[in-house]
């Protein structure tokens, strides 16, 4: 594997009613939920390596770290940034950034393993 660092991934949400605290069940506000950017800020950093390892492998996430600064509202556009800052044999670690026309939303880190998908699904009792 040769994954370097610097690769960069965005990822782009339209918020909507279902993306909102209230109905991801994180909380009582119209805003978007901090599961939804959680998973926003977790696809950028796959769209960093897409294409960068073989076939058989993919990455799963292992630690996020996330600090959600401010609410975007339902129709807001929102863009995360990923950043591969470090590799550590199999462990990929992204810094990652959400912004908003109103400015900065969320700031954090996304940890990431490379996995061989038989030998990962085999674990859960299935195949790829």
């Amino acid at each position: 594997m040769s994954v370097a660092t610097g690769l960069r991934g965005e990822a782009k949400l339209v918020v909507t009613e279902a993306d909102t605290a209230i109905a991801l069940g994180s909380g009582t506000v119209p805003v978007l939920g901090t599961p939804r950017l959680i998973a926003l800020c977790e696809e950028a950093s796959c769209r960093a390596i897409a294409g960068e390892l073989p076939a058989s492998s993919t990455t799963v996430g292992i630690n996020v770290r996330l600090d959600h600064l401010q609410p975007s509202p339902v129709g807001a556009v929102v863009i995360a940034e990923a950043v591969l800052v470090k590799v550590d044999a199999r462990r990929l670690t992204f810094t990652v950034s959400a912004s908003d026309d109103r400015g900065l939303v969320a700031v954090g880190k996304v940890v990431r393993v490379v996995v061989d998908v038989d030998r990962f699904m085999s674990k859960c009792g299935r195949s790829a």
